[in-house]
């Protein structure tokens, strides 16, 4: 896998719910570190998001903001 993107973090699906349009994903990186994404159905279906399979979150952004208490 090849992308432009800096940030691509390997994990494992840990959970997926899917909707009706939409499809919610989420990779846990490391023992207590997870990102969840919400992508297409369609896209969840070709890319066969499963528990347990692993997967990347590749971030792409221009800003990053941080906020405390």
């Amino acid at each position: 896998m090849q992308v432009s993107a800096r940030n691509a973090l390997k994990g494992t699906v840990k959970k997926v719910v899917v909707g009706s349009v939409n499809t919610e994903v989420t990779l846990e990186i490391a023992p207590g570190v997870e990102v969840t994404s919400i992508i297409t159905k369609s896209s969840a279906d070709k890319l066969q998001l499963t528990e347990g399979k692993e997967a990347y979150a590749v971030i792409k952004s221009s800003d990053v903001i941080l906020a405390v208490d």
